[in-house]
């Protein structure tokens, strides 16, 4: 499904575990890490299709995380001609993405690469929170900064509220 002007609409998840660390991963035969992404069916809100996406992928449930944020708008990039499907080429532009931002309340044990017939991913690790942009694909690469730059206070503000509670409680003498 393309909107009027080529583009297909697309989310794509930041995945921090405990530690600020995201997620990345590895597309299956290929040497091209990415984060978790994928389209949004016709009907489908974009929250309802990260979920879906993140379980087709990862095999994480929505108790295994807690969404903190999503970028305000759509960030779109466009795919190169050499990149598109010939029967694309004149009416495919590229992608528009919602991104999310999702802390880890589960455990690495939760993810489950090949929880779907098809697994994306054949391997994944976790990286510092900007590693990934100097490392995904020249085209995605702005949409990626962007994503990364809007959601840092989500997480900035998710460490602190886990500090304050943290806290230890005062004993009494």
């Amino acid at each position: 499904m393309l909107d009027r002007d080529g583009y297909r609409p697309n989310v794509g998840m930041i995945l921090a575990n405990a530690h600020d660390l995201v997620f990345w991963a590895r597309r299956a035969n290929q040497n091209a890490w990415q984060f978790p992404q994928g389209g949004i069916k016709p009907g489908e809100s974009p929250t309802e299709a990260m979920f879906r996406e993140l379980q087709e992928e990862t095999g994480l449930q929505p108790r295994h995380v807690r969404i903190l944020g999503r970028t305000r708008d759509w960030l779109r990039y466009e795919v190169p001609e050499r990149w598109m499907r010939r029967e694309w080429r004149g009416t495919y532009r590229g992608q528009k993405q919602i991104w999310f931002l999702l802390r880890l309340t589960g455990r690495d044990c939760d993810v489950r690469l090949r929880a779907s017939a098809r697994p994306e991913f054949d391997a994944w690790c976790w990286q510092d929170y900007w590693a990934p942009l100097d490392a995904v694909i020249e085209f995605k690469r702005e949409v990626y900064r962007r994503a990364l730059t809007e959601l840092r206070p989500y997480l900035e503000a998710d460490r602190r509220g886990r500090a304050g509670r943290r806290a230890p409680l005062a004993r009494p003498e």
